[in-house]
């Protein structure tokens, strides 16, 4: 049997399971790509902390997704944690809960190193972009991740915690969204970024990551997720203010019904397409193109190829 190796991606809003299969030669194809949306980062910009009841439901999640890796017959499991456990003032209390659930050992990645990982998905998965001036962004619940490549060389990468729950949780908690509370949310996320560093102007630019996977899916009115139809698809900026209109206007339980759009994910989005939208006018592209692949099969590429 090829060996199979698993990536469990613990993030701010949701946690990704991915199981791949080796296929020699350092390829790999993905056997299961699947998340659970538990939300670790529930309340810590308010606290510092994970809470109780995030800790052990997150903590439980990271445990039958190892569960499932180990039945399927997978030889590596390797977990890893991002924003939220790197900033949670109780990181190790959840880093010990799961190796008490399941034995694994679970490690913090740096921004930078989170950086990287993206950019190797992104240059081994789209056609074009290891030779492009290419920048690509991963948002998440808790921070977004900038890389900068230039014919397949990374050139620059940072980190900076702008994410979608923590603007949700600021701005945009109240639904249907009143029109100066849009406002003042894409405002604050524009200021964030722009003082971050985020300027164009920009060749290529490549989305990843829950929010704009979500987003693209949206657009392709897709009841069932389809990596292959989303993978290298595109948003443009017209597709991502049409997403935000629509998602203010909106309940909670009408965003549910989009179709789409993951129930779970739908309190969150439209913080989420309002970075989309500050990225894309800051560096004045004109469109993103879409990658399914993130820093859990940048993860992979690294384990199959050792």
């Amino acid at each position: 049997m090829a060996p199979r190796k698993a990536i469990i991606d613990v993030g701010t809003n949701s946690i990704k399971f991915c199981l791949a299969e080796g296929t020699g030669a350092g390829g790999y194809k993905v056997v299961k790509d699947v998340n659970d949306i538990v939300r670790l980062g529930e309340g810590l910009k308010d606290t510092g902390c994970i809470g109780a009841e995030a800790l052990e439901r997150n903590a439980r999640s990271v445990a039958n997704f190892a569960e499932e890796a180990e039945t399927a017959g997978a030889d590596e499991i390797v977990a890893v944690g991002t924003m939220a456990l790197r900033v949670a003032k109780n990181a190790a209390d959840f880093i010990a809960r799961v190796k008490e659930l399941c034995g694994v050992e679970l490690r913090v990645l740096p921004g930078e190193e989170e950086a990287q990982l993206s950019y190797v998905a992104v240059v081994s998965g789209i056609e074009g972009a290891v030779e492009a001036d290419l920048m690509t962004m991963d948002t998440g619940g808790g921070s977004t991740e900038f890389v900068f490549g230039k014919a397949g060389r990374l050139v620059r990468k940072f980190s900076l915690n702008v994410g979608a729950v923590r603007f949700t949780e600021q701005y945009l908690a109240e639904m249907p969204v009143a029109a100066n509370k849009l406002a003042e949310a894409q405002a604050a996320i524009a200021k964030e970024l722009t003082d971050g560093g985020v300027a164009g102007p920009v060749a290529f630019l490549v989305g990843m990551g829950g929010t704009v996977t979500s987003m693209a899916s949206v657009k392709h009115q897709m009841a069932r997720y389809d990596p292959d139809v989303i993978q290298g698809s595109t948003l443009s900026l017209d597709d991502v203010n049409a997403q935000i209109a629509d998602y203010a206007a909106k309940t909670l339980e009408q965003r549910r019904e989009i179709v789409g759009l993951q129930p779970k994910r739908a309190d969150v989005i439209l913080a989420g397409a309002c970075i989309v939208k500050a990225v894309l006018e800051l560096t004045g592209a004109r469109e993103m193109t879409v990658s399914d692949r993130s820093l859990r099969h940048g993860l992979l590429f690294q384990l199959f190829k050792a």
